[in-house]
């Protein structure tokens, strides 16, 4: 390298640093909040008189709305950017977490149904966020970081567990299950005034030099994350189709599909198996949780280290991508061998595998920064998280019939183990090569 450019690399600015860190711990407050209802599950089905089957379905309230908002969401993201929109979701499904705090307030079937409304709408309210994130990723970082940014805030579903299901555990056990959510929900209404501070675009941000900007820009960013370039909302739905017709894409979605369902698993039934099936209490499941949770944490960090280091050393993008992922998932299948260990200290350590696996493929949203057609990074990433988070509706539910049938949840950690093993066979049969589509 010459002095010259030696000292432009000097000169850099870091500010993409600081944005991912804002995704990071967005993120976080985003999976503490769906896992609330997890933490809270035992006392409050206690309290209400729900069975594993009800239980199911309030678990399940949060994705409904999710699911179906997500293109919504993603639309709104093309057409208004990621700043604003992502502030208006941090406030109003922080809101609504707090106010799950009021749930016992009322009682028998009306409690269940208040309960059931608020998760609808947190679900509603996070639509937005995981597009968000694929698109500012995109718009702030060349290709060769974005595998590592990507997997730097999905991981931060690892790490809410890691530093608030102790914390949740804790508060359930001395206060209460209501106090819960009234803790969540405070805590996201301060970080939606932090955020409105902080996040800008590339190309308004006061903290960027130029150097910084050229720098991304050169090695693949695309600099508009704030809806200039999107299709008129009179064409989303042929745009829609096109996503769908293509066959890279559709592989894509279908393994995400699979790949949630482990996360959905850990989100909603891992305390309860930790409580009813291992006989821990609310508070020692608490602390359970945290080395599964740590160890899909750093496998997170590494996948997506693994797969900038692979594009950097030569690997075409595709190979990049496709190796962590497979290899990730295979190894999340150890969760099956849960069913056939009995001591306490075996089974979270085969469930640390597992999380340790399921991070290392967590890439998703990378492939969907590396894929998406460059005027609806919105729309895409919200099909995307459409197809991954139908696995949120139907997980529980599907878990909760498994374990009020069988009386164990042998069945149910084989389900989520077959569910990896279909989205290795995806990744390896209908994906194929890994490019950024071009809309027609």
């Amino acid at each position: 390298m010459s002095a010259g450019l030696a000292m432009t690399a000097a000169r850099r600015s870091r500010v993409r640093l600081v944005i991912v860190t804002m995704l990071f711990i967005a993120t976080t407050i985003n999976y503490a909040d769906r896992a609330t209802l997890s933490i809270a599950g035992p006392s409050l089905a206690k309290d209400l008189g729900l069975d594993a089957v009800a239980m199911g379905y309030v678990f399940s309230a949060f994705a409904w709305s999710y699911v179906l908002a997500q293109l919504p969401g993603g639309w709104l993201l093309d057409r208004f950017g990621a700043k604003w929109v992502y502030a208006g979701a941090i406030l109003l499904w922080s809101t609504f977490t707090l106010l799950q705090g009021m749930v016992g307030f009322f009682a028998g079937f009306t409690a269940v149904v208040v309960l059931f409304a608020l998760r609808l709408l947190v679900g509603l309210s996070e639509a937005p966020v995981f597009p968000a994130n694929a698109r500012i990723t995109a718009a702030w970082f060349p290709t060769s970081e974005r595998g590592t940014a990507s997997a730097f805030f999905n991981s931060s579903q690892y790490f809410a567990t890691v530093l608030f299901t102790p914390l949740m555990g804790w508060v359930v056990h001395h206060f209460g299950w209501h106090h819960v959510f009234t803790l969540m929900g405070a805590l996201g209404i301060a970080f939606a005034l932090l955020w409105t501070q902080v996040v800008h675009g590339p190309k308004e941000h006061p903290g960027i030099n130029q150097a910084e900007r050229d720098y991304i820009e050169a090695g693949g960013a695309l600099l508009d994350m704030d809806g200039q370039g999107a299709k008129p909302q009179s064409q989303a739905g042929r745009t829609i189709l096109q996503l769908l017709s293509n066959r890279m894409l559709l592989g894509i979605y279908i393994g995400q599909y699979c790949i949630t369902t482990l996360t959905y698993f850990f989100l909603t039934w891992f305390p309860v198996y930790l409580v009813k099936e291992r006989g821990l209490s609310i508070l020692q499941a608490g602390f359970a949780a945290v080395l599964p949770a740590l160890c899909g944490f750093i496998g997170g960090i590494l996948g997506g280290y693994l797969s900038d280091l692979l594009l950097k050393r030569g690997y075409s993008l595709t190979a990049a991508r496709k190796i962590p992922i497979v290899g990730g998932m295979l190894l999340s299948m150890s969760i099956i061998g849960c069913n056939y260990v009995q001591a306490d200290a075996l089974v979270v350590g085969l469930m640390a595998l597992a999380f340790f696996g399921k991070g290392i493929g967590a890439l998703g949203w990378a492939v969907v920064s590396d894929t998406s057609p460059r005027e609806t990074g919105g729309l895409s990433g919200g099909l995307f998280n459409t197809f991954g988070n139908t696995a949120g509706i139907t997980t529980p539910i599907v878990i909760g019939y498994i374990v009020q049938q069988t009386g164990s949840f042998n069945g149910a950690l084989v389900f989520v183990g077959l569910n990896a093993l279909v989205a290795v066979l995806c990744y390896l049969v209908i994906v194929g090569e890994i490019r950024r589509v071009e809309l027609r």
